[in-house]
């Protein structure tokens, strides 16, 4: 069970990294953009296109990251009041409505990706993208999202030390 439990972090980790990159490939593209067309004059075709789907694509696929490194928004009032085991059942009910709402959205997300790639759907612009390239990461990130949750709830069942990269060194003597 370990070794699922640091491969689905380590897969979050490597979603973190790609979701930093299409971020970075984003921003690059939008400079471009605006140097074609506010310095040279010249029309741009692919690039809002592209800008639209990298950010969408690194939102998606940069979600079971942050699950990862509870980066998540977090209201813990109710958690902060209540002694171990409560504690402990309240993380587990709400991760595993989480991750059924996460099944359902993958599910669909898988459904949209094979009807784009089976029915050869393109975009409406001028670059005429396939639309399972988008639909791709959208299917890939919120599936690696459950599984970033069943590794979370089987930390919390199983009192796992929490592989976090953030979790800091213990140090000797405390």
């Amino acid at each position: 069970m370990t070794l699922f439990i640091k491969s689905i972090q380590n897969l979050s980790r490597l979603c973190g990294i790609l979701a930093a990159l299409l971020v970075s490939a984003a921003i690059l593209v939008d400079v471009q953009m605006v140097a074609m067309r506010y310095f040279l004059n010249m029309s741009t075709i692919w690039q809002t296109e592209f800008v639209t789907y990298a950010i969408v694509a690194a939102t998606f696929l940069g979600s079971p990251y942050v699950l990862l490194i509870k980066g998540h928004v977090n209201v813990d009032l109710l958690p902060h009041y209540l002694s171990a085991m409560p504690k402990k059942i309240l993380a587990i009910f709400a991760s595993l409505l989480a991750l059924a709402f996460c099944l359902v959205l993958a599910w669909q997300a898988y459904i949209f990706f094979y009807e784009a790639l089976e029915g050869g759907w393109l975009t409406d612009t001028i670059w005429e993208l396939p639309l399972w390239i988008p639909y791709l990461p959208m299917f890939v990130g919120t599936a690696l999202l459950c599984l970033q949750y069943v590794a979370d709830i089987l930390c919390l069942a199983f009192n796992f030390e929490y592989l976090s990269i953030l979790a800091a060194p213990q140090q000797e003597g405390e």
